[in-house]
């Protein structure tokens, strides 16, 4: 999730409009009017969180990524304006951002990302946010490490595991979520 020039959330993985649209450009620097414009394949456009949400009702969860700072109040805010009552998870690398989703709601669901270099105490956070959850690149997992985080009672979620051998190891290792560009590999 990421915050058009005018300060509206919309749902984009990447900081740049260029690779699932017919335009190009960041997408920090457009106007919602703009963004709505563009064309992301099959007539479709990139959604609001206000839009997603409401498409979402109770029929599926959704693990909202914050991708970039100052965004976590709003979200927590357009979540409970909507009303939207399905399971929901924040989720960001950015932890002082998760501080804030935390402050705006102490019940909300979070998860710790973790990039592949791992912090000195990767605990510490998940510990500090009273994370439920918490995720690591496939790559950075290992036995013990799945060991503490289950031992402390939280799930632990791998991103993005796209081959059929490292899906096969994460199964095998026992995590708890599977992250992946081909749903129908796991």
């Amino acid at each position: 999730m990421r915050e058009t020039s005018d300060g509206h959330l919309v749902l984009l993985h990447d900081d740049t409009i260029d690779r699932t649209t017919n335009k190009s450009g960041t997408l920090a620097d457009m106007t919602l009017e703009q963004v709505q414009r563009l064309d992301a394949g099959n007539w479709q456009r990139i959604p609001t969180l206000e839009e997603a949400l409401d498409i979402a009702g109770r029929a599926i969860g959704v693990i909202l990524e914050l991708k970039v700072e100052g965004i976590g109040n709003e979200a927590c805010a357009i979540v409970k304006r909507t009303g939207f009552s399905g399971p929901l998870i924040y989720a960001s690398f950015l932890v002082e951002e998760l501080h804030r989703v935390r402050q705006a709601d102490p019940d909300a669901r979070i998860l710790v990302l973790h990039h592949r270099r791992l912090p000195p105490d990767p605990i510490a956070d998940v510990l500090a946010l009273n994370a439920a959850y918490v995720g690591f690149h496939y790559s950075s997992i290992t036995a013990a490490l799945l060991k503490a985080y289950h031992d402390l009672g939280r799930q632990v979620f791998t991103y993005t595991v796209n081959e059929r051998q490292d899906i096969q190891r994460m199964r095998e290792l026992g995590v708890d979520g599977i992250v992946s560009d081909y749903p129908d590999r796991i």
